[in-house]
């Protein structure tokens, strides 16, 4: 019953009735306010009354730095009769954006962080890097974590024009010199859940876990002897290790609504942020329509480096999110560390997993395993779907499940509740031999696609099948790795196919870092197990490994421009694994592609040091937008300022200054592109020599193929041609994978090219 009320909330809440009042976020041409107005404020809030006779406390928030307009709660006829007005650019529902949901420092090389590499001593780049300060857009924060310690820490930076939002369970006085502020948004959850039962507590402490891990993973403090019930042990610490973090809680019981989302972006760049993490998304939008796009364009235009979560819906195709070319789109990919179980079948067969089952053991005695024992022989007790099993067919027995729909701790709840003493948790196609481990509630494996099939038919052939499960702790330096998460999102970009996305992969399966004190491993209400520190996977994880990197950046370079630092973490990403071979794809076990890592996994040591840089000016974007068949009305609504013209637009989008290519073949079988690289490396001249990689069926030709610098700063063009030998079709679905790499004794600035024909 409790589930079927939930059910029925939500739709209400996505599916509104066509009378009743929903947010709306207003976007307005700020430059029309007139004089006789003190504030914006004053001139929406009159704007809005006057045209729809809404009452005053309809307006929710108002917003002046990431956008300019409002967000309000409205019927369709009041949205309407603003959309008519001439002072307002654009009217949205709000969006309702999902999270995504240690060994990581030295998995990437930066125990002792960067700064010997520019120069600096270890002193002058903790002086650096104290200046730098992460918001981070979540779940709110858990300030008394052991990673938010600021001990040793200077005093905040006199820029900072943060706070800390109390509440009756979040004092001022919990924030620090590391943890600077955390502040709350909830207008746009509030309105959507308005039943009882949705009501929660508008504090700025996190409650789900997801927050403190995505800011400690940024930028936690060094926590000696860190660990998840004995797994992973050792020193927890975030990638910029002395930066500062602000948190700002925009997700809850529902999500992450829109409204309240652009509320913190637009108050996080006014506190004075120097890095955005975002880990959380929806379904592609028009860059106008989407509030994310549009925020992060105004912080990219302040300096402000703005990284997101590319989304966990892979490996379908074209799934990624958050890729307006202005953000950091970030992929998820394994460790080097795992954390192997064992299932020893009844034919003497062992077959290996994963797990954080931390409880006690079955022992050696081989119990019957069971698969499908449900009320009904359905798919549901495959999946072990809540309700789906028989407690008389499964009680005492290990239960063969599925991966798939529900949350796989979940699973394991449900084999607990009927009765079953252990689960194997197997993968189907869609995930492939992707193994991410959970710290279940009673004992239970992991396993791939392939050893998952081999059970199935151990199960059909076996007239009395039997298993044994058993855990091994933590093992470092597996191989291979990394692997791209079957789960990280994919490309091609769907609103912009020119645009290659994900950027890169960063660390996101399986990463140990703070949790909040409010919620047990698993998430699960019935899981009260207390821990300080959890295990999670997801672009959730990736994307604030890759905030942290981006602050160090700053730190090593603060006049680097936002686009500077994404081309240095894109061009010096590798795309070899630790044994010297391609990086895999954990969905199929071959080789992968740049629609699933982008450019590769980051690699900061190279990062800071990159040699050259493809820049991008605030105008270079706007002929972006201008060479996508948008209105006026819609790149002033991204670009978010008067006075905006199309004076000069590329010829197709693909003339944007990236990183990278992603080359569609259409009528034409000819695409030529112009690049400019700048020198950020050493004074003096500097020469860098072109080396390419093409599929079959494609000639790529770069002139000039030797580039020289002669002053740091300096910039160079080239010109690269693409031409298709034939329309390409067939078991590859007409796409192929190259790269123009710039290359000398100290440096490989590497561009990866997605080929497509249409």
């Amino acid at each position: 019953m409790a589930s079927l009320l939930w059910l029925c909330v939500l739709a209400a809440v996505i599916h509104p009735s066509s009378t009743a009042k929903q947010t709306y976020i207003v976007q307005m041409k700020h430059h029309q306010k007139p004089t006789s107005y003190l504030t914006h404020s004053d001139w929406y809030s009159h704007h809005l009354q006057t045209l729809t006779s809404a009452t005053h406390d309809a307006l929710l928030y108002t917003y002046t730095t990431a956008y300019h307009g409002f967000a309000a709660s409205l019927d369709p006829q009041q949205a309407q009769a603003l959309r008519e007005s001439d002072s307002v650019l654009g009217v949205y529902e709000d969006t309702v954006y999902q999270l995504h949901t240690t060994r990581t420092p030295e998995f990437l090389g930066i125990e002792n962080e960067l700064g010997f590499l520019t120069g600096q001593t270890p002193q002058q780049f903790s002086v650096a890097s104290n200046d730098v300060i992460i918001g981070v857009l979540d779940t709110g924060v858990w300030p008394e974590s052991k990673s938010f310690d600021d001990s040793g820490m200077p005093a905040v930076p006199t820029r900072w024009r943060g706070e800390c939002e109390e509440y009756e369970d979040f004092k001022a006085t919990l924030c620090n010199k590391k943890l600077v502020g955390a502040r709350k948004y909830y207008y746009g959850f509030r309105k959507a859940a308005e039943v009882e039962i949705m009501k929660e507590k508008p504090t700025p402490r996190d409650l789900n876990g997801h927050g403190t891990h995505t800011s400690s993973t940024a930028a936690g403090s060094q926590v000696g002897n860190a660990t998840l019930f004995g797994y992973a042990t050792g020193t927890a610490r975030g990638m910029a290790v002395h930066a500062r973090v602000a948190s700002y809680k925009v997700c809850w019981t529902l999500g992450c609504f829109s409204s309240d989302i652009l509320a913190a972006m637009d108050q996080a760049i006014s506190d004075g942020v120097n890095v955005l993490s975002m880990s959380l998304g929806a379904g592609s939008m028009p860059y106008y329509q989407d509030p994310i796009a549009v925020g992060a364009f105004k912080a990219m235009e302040m300096g402000v480096f703005v990284s997101c979560s590319g989304g966990n819906s892979g490996p379908t195709k074209s799934s990624i999110a958050n890729v307006a070319p202005w953000i950091m789109t970030v992929g998820a990919g394994t460790l080097d560390r795992d954390f192997p179980a064992y299932a020893v079948l009844g034919n003497g067969k062992r077959v290996t997993g994963v797990s954080l089952y931390s409880g006690k053991g079955m022992g050696d005695k081989p119990v019957e395993l069971v698969y499908n024992n449900g009320k009904q022989k359905n798919s549901s007790s495959k999946l072990c779907l809540p309700g789906s099993l028989d407690s008389d067919l499964v009680r005492g027995k290990v239960v063969f499940c599925d991966r798939g729909l529900n949350a796989r701790a979940e699973k394991g709840m449900v084999v607990k509740d009927a009765g079953g003493v252990g689960m194997i948790l197997a993968n189907t196609a869609a995930n492939g031999e992707e193994l991410v481990a959970d710290s279940h509630l009673l004992p239970a494996v992991a396993v791939g696609r392939k050893v998952g099939n081999e059970i199935r038919k151990y199960l059909k052939t076996e007239a009395k099948p039997t298993a044994v499960l058993s855990f091994s702790g933590t093992v470092l330096g597996v191989k291979p790795s990394p692997v791209v998460a079957a789960f990280s999102s994919r490309g091609p970009n769907k609103i912009t196919p020119e645009i290659l996305k994900p950027d890169v992969i960063g660390p996101g399966v399986n990463i140990l870092a703070g949790w909040s004190g409010a919620s047990g491993p698993t998430g699960i209400s019935s899981d009260d197990r207390k821990i300080q520190y959890n295990i999670m996977s997801g672009t959730s994880m990736s994307c604030p490994h890759i905030s942290g990197l981006a602050a160090l950046l700053k730190a090593a370079h603060p006049k680097w421009s936002t686009s500077a630092i994404k081309s240095a973490l894109m061009t010096t990403a590798y795309t070899v694994d630790n044994t010297k071979s391609p990086l895999r794809d954990a969905a199929g076990g071959e080789a992968s592609t740049p629609w699933a890592h982008g450019a590769g996994h980051v690699d900061p040591h190279k990062a800071i040091s990159p040699g050259l840089v493809y820049d991008i000016s605030t105008k270079e974007y706007i002929a972006f937008l201008c060479s996508l068949g948008y209105t006026m009305k819609q790149v002033e609504a991204v670009v978010n300022r008067p006075n905006v013209t199309c004076s000069r637009r590329f010829r197709d989008p693909g003339q944007l200054n990236y990183p990278s290519f992603s080359i569609v073949f259409g009528e034409s079988r000819v695409v030529r592109y112009t690049r400019r690289l700048t020198n950020v490396g050493p004074v003096g001249d500097v020469s860098y020599e072109v080396e390419v990689e093409a599929p079959e069926g494609v000639e790529v030709m770069v002139k000039p193929e030797r580039v020289v610098f002669k002053e740091v700063g300096e910039r160079v063009r080239y010109t690269v041609t693409f031409v298709s030998k034939k329309k390409k079709k067939g078991r590859d679905g007409g796409h192929g994978f190259g790269s123009i790499t710039w290359k000398n004794g100290e440096n490989r600035v590497r561009s990866p090219v997605a080929f497509s024909w249409v």
